[in-house]
């Protein structure tokens, strides 16, 4: 069997470190520009601490480099990725075909290339291609279907890597243009802005409202965590985690809780977790979890009432007083914690000023006035911010140790990792211990004083009876500097996988418009290399950008609201009053939004 990757986001070193430390593989990481979540960008200086520390314990550091370029932009990405492959960046995780052009001619360094899923991962044709090109590594569009990927993996060898938890994209990765087309923000150049998590309206041709002011493309988040064998058995490798903007104590809390269900396969990476916490998904942001895609199910996928973290379900209303409220739970509310209530058409959030039990009931004090509307008895509520949960992950010393073992001689010290990573320091003292079962106990005391280091100590053997007399604080010099020394053999023997040459192939189609989204001319003449004619560039280098489909997906609203045998035109309506023209493919099931 394969080993495993548990692949984890990482916002910036605290973020990376934790992940490292609370049971990460791999992490993926933004570098200082070119990524697709612009705000989580990374020095190169960071990056280097971050794969020095994530390769002591063979933990892979993948940079994103997801967005597409333009022609000076692709230009300073050369000179980025050189510096990336200098420290020892694992692989760039790229949706660029001019990134692809720059390897062809031998302009970049060897490094890996992953593709991202904003590649549009989501055909048998795609994939095969992209193992053809020399792509280490695939990752798959969310929307596969569990068949989907047995089928891709029947049919390719590249490595295959799929999301298991996070957001949902509503539209198929990199071939979104709402939020461009509506704010100039373009979510292929990492400056989304969210445009399918704002209100919208369903209205029909004649403007007649099937449903007012819901967010209407806002998905839950994605929970694959009780299917992780199933991806196993279909041939997925790396298990991705959504969230390079999320916090540490997101990152902490979500990456623990997918390591311990996967510490039953054989992994990637070394060394044993010290956890001080139980891991919960529901008291991290969540928007409601889903796993509809995986199933082909796509019917308890969205949430219209809001695109706000509903964190974890904890009771209903039972009844109201003047000042707050009586709540059915097992669960115990703490002051500050923070409350959401959601009936049939809205959510209203609050946080608790104080609490009082009565018996198995919970009587809560909001911090502000509650409409009458949403006090209803039998209404539920949930709780998205978990005071007590939240300090002890802040709080959590949850950590990461390589096993090392140690001989003590007398005159040298030697200590070795599970790798047979070895190395020997001399002692270079003359004096023999009066005491030396004293000695032998200064010397475990001391050599076991691994806290502030990635190590713990497996075992201590002594290969002598006479032990020199070494002061405590020498022995403690000794501890660090081997310690030290190991740390560098460890890092010096690392070795960086190296890129093959492409293989220059036909790409699956002969012809591509803006959805291909070419931004540069190095990418143009690649796809021209590839025998597919370019007869568009990217959508936001378009002047006319009238009946262009902005977003293809899977969730249907008309499947939704009318019933799939409905045959009015619909239109989704923005809080501006501007219509978008929605397509039915039902053939595919699928939903497309069209400029106007």
């Amino acid at each position: 069997m394969k080993k495993l990757e548990l692949l984890a986001p990482a916002k910036n070193y605290e973020c990376a470190i934790n992940a490292i430390n609370s049971g990460a593989d791999a992490i993926y990481i933004g570098s200082i520009n070119y990524g697709a979540r612009k705000n989580a960008s990374n020095s190169i200086e960071s990056l280097e601490k971050i794969i020095n520390y994530a390769h002591l314990f063979n933990v892979k550091v993948y940079v994103t480099l997801n967005t597409i370029l333009n022609n000076e932009e692709l230009e300073k990405c050369k000179k980025l990725i050189q510096k990336l492959y200098e420290i020892k960046t694992d692989a760039i995780i790229i949706q660029d075909f001019g990134i692809l052009y720059l390897a062809c001619k031998n302009e970049i360094p060897p490094i890996i290339l992953h593709a991202s899923t904003q590649c549009d991962n989501r055909t048998v044709e795609k994939i095969k291609f992209l193992e053809n090109i020399g792509f280490k590594r695939a990752i798959l569009a969310r929307e596969l279907s569990i068949e989907k990927i047995e089928e891709i993996k029947k049919n390719t060898n590249i490595e295959l890597e799929h999301f298991i938890h996070g957001a949902l994209c509503v539209c198929y990765s990199g071939q979104c243009y709402l939020s461009e087309y509506i704010g100039k923000r373009s979510a292929n150049r990492g400056e989304c802005a969210q445009a399918c998590r704002k209100r919208y309206s369903l209205v029909t041709e004649d403007k007649k409202y099937i449903v007012k002011n819901k967010y209407l493309l806002s998905l839950k988040d994605n929970n694959l965590s009780k299917h992780l064998n199933k991806l196993v058995k279909a041939g997925v490798t790396s298990f991705k985690i959504e969230g390079r903007l999320k916090d540490k104590n997101y990152v902490k809390n979500v990456v623990l809780y997918y390591n311990n269900l996967l510490e039953k396969y054989p992994r990637t990476s070394h060394g044993i977790i010290i956890k001080d916490f139980e891991a919960n998904l529901e008291k991290s942001f969540n928007r409601g979890f889903c796993d509809d895609y995986l199933f082909n199910k796509k019917d308890n996928i969205y949430n219209f009432t809001t695109p706000k973290s509903l964190g974890e379900y904890i009771g209903i209303i039972e009844s109201t007083f003047e000042k707050g409220l009586i709540i059915k739970t097992n669960k115990e509310i703490n002051p500050q914690d923070g409350l959401l209530i959601i009936n049939e058409s809205e959510s209203n959030g609050f946080s608790v000023n104080k609490i009082e039990k009565i018996k198995n009931l919970t009587k809560i004090y909001p911090n502000k006035k509650l409409d009458n509307a949403f006090l209803k008895t039998g209404t539920k509520i949930y709780r998205n911010l978990d005071v007590k949960f939240n300090k002890i992950l802040e709080n959590s010393k949850t950590t990461r140790k390589l096993e090392i073992d140690f001989n003590i001689f007398q005159n040298k010290i030697e200590t070795k990792d599970i790798n047979n990573n070895k190395i020997t320091l001399d002692f270079n003292f003359d004096e023999i211990a009066k005491n030396q079962e004293k000695m032998k106990e200064n010397f475990i005391k001391s050599i076991s004083k691994t806290t502030d280091t990635p190590y713990i100590v497996r075992k201590i053997e002594f290969k002598t009876d006479t032990l020199p007399f070494i002061p405590v604080s020498k022995i403690n010099e000794i501890r660090r500097e081997i310690l030290n020394k190991l740390s560098e053999k460890i890092l010096k023997n690392y070795k960086t996988k190296k890129q093959k040459p492409l293989n220059l192939t036909d790409y699956p189609i002969k012809q591509g418009d803006y959805k291909l989204n070419v931004h540069n001319k190095k990418a143009k003449e690649f796809y021209e290399l590839l025998n597919c004619k370019i007869i568009e560039n990217s959508f936001e280098s378009l002047t006319n950008r009238k009946n262009k489909e902005l977003m293809t997906t899977k969730h249907c609203l008309k499947k939704a609201f009318l019933g799939c045998k409905n045959n009015e035109k619909l239109y989704l309506e923005d809080e501006k009053g501007i219509k978008y023209p929605l397509i039915f493919d039902c053939k595919n099931c699928e939903m497309k939004i069209f400029s106007s």
